[in-house]
């Protein structure tokens, strides 16, 4: 009787709160979208399965409660008891082996400072984890490292990448596409691109360009290009993790030119205490590192 009330107690709970989680006061009653046919079978029908369960789950635990003195006098059978769907049954009747092991509580002869061992099974749970964890790192191996089937970290990044670079909007303000500029050399110019660079470039790259915290842009060497369009890219992107900031928004892509040409004009000039070389010789035709 008692369970009967309970499950006719769940049932109307459930239908309530379906009933208040249909409605939807902050929405105003003219815009709700209406609930097709569809939509109302399928919560029914999903209403109805968890009422099943749940009367599959309390008439399971009455059974098992009324017959445990039976499963008792099963559990206890020799044939019965030792066998794993014996310690299946154990559960069931409040012997917890399958899950804890078997708990002897005999001392074997390790004696340590007056600290004794006990002879127990380590827990099942902890072995079949352990088993567990041996049949992945195999699994793990084989699957990325002897038959290549996954993908590494580095290839997830760089696939990663490549998606991520399909939602960036082709154009100027896109860091994978490189500009095709070609040096100012107008000296008004140049002029424009020394006085941009004396007050944003100097405290990093020197007032000759000769290098402090920022390496040399006086000889051939280059960390992520010497061409026109790389010192473009680098000045207007920046570095990430390397102190060089992006100074798109605090400059002008004709800011940017200028100051990129005026660096190139300072090529050879040798000034006083110039910074040992960084990076690679710059050559035609030959790759720079990517930003």
């Amino acid at each position: 009787m008692l369970t009967k009330r309970t499950l006719l107690l769940l049932a109307t709970g459930l239908l309530i709160g379906y009933a208040a989680a249909a409605q939807t006061p902050d929405a105003p009653p003219a815009k709700a979208a209406p609930i097709s046919e569809q939509e109302v079978l399928f919560w029914l029908l999903l209403s109805l399965l968890g009422l099943l369960l749940l009367a599959l789950l309390f008439t399971g635990i009455v059974i098992t409660r009324q017959m445990k003195p039976q499963l008792r006098q099963l559990y206890d059978q020799p044939l019965v008891h030792d066998s794993w769907s014996g310690q299946v049954l154990g559960l069931l009747v409040g012997d917890a082996r399958l899950v804890q092991g078997e708990v002897r509580d005999e001392l074997t002869d390790h004696n340590y400072d007056g600290i004794h061992e006990f002879d127990n099974d380590l827990p099942p749970w902890w072995k079949y984890g352990f088993y567990f964890t041996i049949v992945f790192a195999v699994v793990y191996m084989a699957y990325y490292h002897v038959f290549k089937t996954g993908q590494l970290q580095e290839a997830e990044y760089a696939v990663e990448m490549q998606q991520a670079a399909l939602f960036v909007p082709v154009g100027s303000d896109d860091p994978n596409l490189l500009t095709t500029y070609q040096p100012l050399t107008a000296l008004a110019d140049i002029s424009s691109g020394k006085g941009v660079f004396t007050t944003n470039c100097a405290p990093c790259h020197g007032g000759s360009a000769e290098g402090k915290v920022g390496p040399n842009l006086t000889d051939e060497f280059w960390l992520h290009g010497g061409e026109l369009n790389h010192v473009y890219k680098t000045i207007k992107f920046g570095i990430n993790g390397k102190g060089m900031v992006a100074w798109k928004g605090k400059l002008s892509g004709k800011q940017i030119l200028q100051v990129s040409s005026y660096v190139l004009s300072l090529k050879g000039t040798k000034p006083a205490n110039a910074k040992p070389p960084q990076g690679e010789k710059e050559t035609a035709g030959k790759p720079v590192a990517k930003l």
